[in-house]
Order: C-alpha cells, then sequence, then structure tokens
C-alpha cells in the first residue's frame, strides 16, 4: 500500500518504527501480498497506511472509508476490498514468501536467479519468481530484504537526465530516507557500501548493498502513471555487480542499523 510521509521517525534496529508493522497475508496459499505481482495484487497501491501512535494501523480504501488494525473485522473487510481472502496479520507467517514478476527488460536481474525461482508464468506470459522474506532482516518481519532503504536526489536526476520523458517520482521507489546530497551526480549511492552514514552524537546505519529494482516501480499509483521505461532505463544504465548475488539493475541502497535514534527532515548526515 501508499506509505505516509513523515517529518520525524524513530530509526529502530528493526527499521523506522511502524514501517512494514502489518501486512496482508493470503489465507489461500499463506503468501504475503505484494504488488510486486501486479496482476494479483496491485489494486494495494490505490489504498494507503498511516501508523498511528497506539501502534495500530490506519487503512485508508479508494473510495476515502477507512478500516484500522484493531477492528475485529478487518480480515472480512479487506478480503471484500482485496477481492480475495486475506488476514491481516503482524508477524510474517514461518517460512513466509512473496511473488515477483519479471517484465520483459533485459538486464534486471541474473538469469540464474530468474529460472532458479521461478514458478511459473502469469497472464501476459511474463515469468514469476517466489523468494523468502526478510532476507538481510531480522525473522519474522515483512520487508523483502533489508530493514532500510536509501536514495538520493542525485541518482532521481540522473535517471530523470537519461531519460527525459520518464517519470522517476521518489514515491515509485519507497525508501525510507531521501537525501540531498550537494554538489554529487549520478548513482552515488553504490560507492556508499560498506560505509556509514551518522548524525552527530545519534543515528549510525551502514549501507549493505545496492537496491535491486523491480516491476513495482513501474506501476501506477496516485497521479503516477504506469511507466516501464522507468525501470528500463535503470537496466540500461546501473547494473551493479552484488558480491554472490550476479549483475543487478540498481537505483538507491539498502542499508542496516547500527545505532538507533530519532531522525527529522532537514537532519544532517555525514559518510564515514
Amino acid at each position: 500500500m501508499l506509505g505516509e510521509q513523515l517529518t520525524a521517525c524513530d530509526i529502530t534496529p528493526a527499521g523506522l518504527k511502524g514501517d512494514r508493522a502489518f501486512a496482508l497475508v493470503d489465507q489461500e496459499d499463506g503468501k504475503v501480498a505484494s504488488a510486486k505481482s501486479p496482476r494479483k495484487w496491485g489494486a494495494l497501491l490505490e489504498f494507503r497506511a498511516r501508523f498511528l501512535e497506539d501502534a495500530t494501523v490506519e487503512i485508508a480504501f479508494p473510495d476515502g472509508s477507512t478500516v484500522r488494525s484493531d477492528d475485529p473485522l478487518v480480515d472480512e473487510v479487506l478480503s471484500a476490498a482485496a477481492g480475495r481472502p486475506v488476514r491481516l496479520a503482524s508477524a510474517a507467517p514461518e517460512a513466509a514468501v512473496f511473488e515477483e514478476v519479471w517484465p520483459a527488460i533485459d538486464g534486471l536481474a541474473p538469469e540464474e536467479i530468474i529460472a532458479g525461482t521461478n514458478i511459473g508464468t502469469d497472464e501476459a506470459g511474463e515469468r514469476i519468481s517466489q523468494f523468502p522474506l526478510a532476507g538481510a532482516a531480522p525473522a519474522g518481519t515483512f520487508f523483502d530484504l533489508a530493514v532500510l532503504h536509501l536514495m538520493t536526489g542525485a541518482t532521481l536526476a540522473q535517471l530523470a537526465r537519461l531519460n527525459p520523458s520518464g517519470t522517476f517520482d521518489v514515491r515509485r521507489y519507497r525508501p525510507n530516507l531521501i537525501l540531498d546530497v550537494d554538489d554529487a551526480s549520478g548513482f552515488i549511492e553504490n560507492e556508499w557500501v560498506g560505509r556509514i552514514l551518522a548524525t552527530v552524537g545519534g543515528v549510525r546505519i551502514r549501507v549493505s548493498l545496492p537496491t535491486m529494482r523491480c516491476v513495482m516501480t513501474t506501476l501506477a499509483q496516485a497521479d503516477l502513471p504506469e511507466d516501464r521505461s522507468t525501470l528500463r532505463t535503470i537496466a540500461d544504465h546501473n547494473r551493479v555487480e552484488i558480491p554472490g548475488l550476479g549483475v543487478w539493475a540498481c537505483a538507491g541502497a539498502y542499508a542496516e542499523v547500527v545505532e538507533a535514534g530519532t531522525l527529522e527532515v532537514g537532519a544532517e548526515l555525514s559518510l564515514v
């Protein structure tokens, strides 16, 4: 679902407080719902979720109505909206998995990984992979890979220069943190892997690997149209070797929390 823009947030060892605190689980097959399988779950991007102070979530539907995660009818209401039986979960099922569709764009991921995780094709003939959740995140969480995702304005500007007709809006990429970097250009997050971003006497996060991009970034959401050219631009211009995983189309970076704390919009971080 679409999230919310914050002016301040708590950074915890498990990422931003409230981030992916809940997820929908398909009651028929036990898989976690993800718009990475857009023909099955893409309509979730018409919904919006907001984390509340009492650790519940308010979900807004396309028609403006809402439901809270503590409503006893929440599963019934969400199942009706999703068009299939789902339950709202606050912890990932054991051995949780999600599906991801591969659009017909060359260079997104190593062929051996796509082939090795393939479970079939969708109605358009595009291959579907199945991946475990929380690859580099705490067990039982709903992160697809890592607890933090950051992106710089420099990368967004570089993509826009490479494809002026593309719609490179930060909302496509769903980063936890968007960073402005003075006098920088290009895909600068690639150079940060292994380094630490820190505030004075506060938060410290370690950049762990570039963010591998997928069909999710191409989907229509809010006022953004479907635009596969945005993903094709990344695949054409920023393919990165990730040790042990091969070459992927990347933009942004994943990170882990070294020291927790609070971040506010406008905070200055140093690269150390």
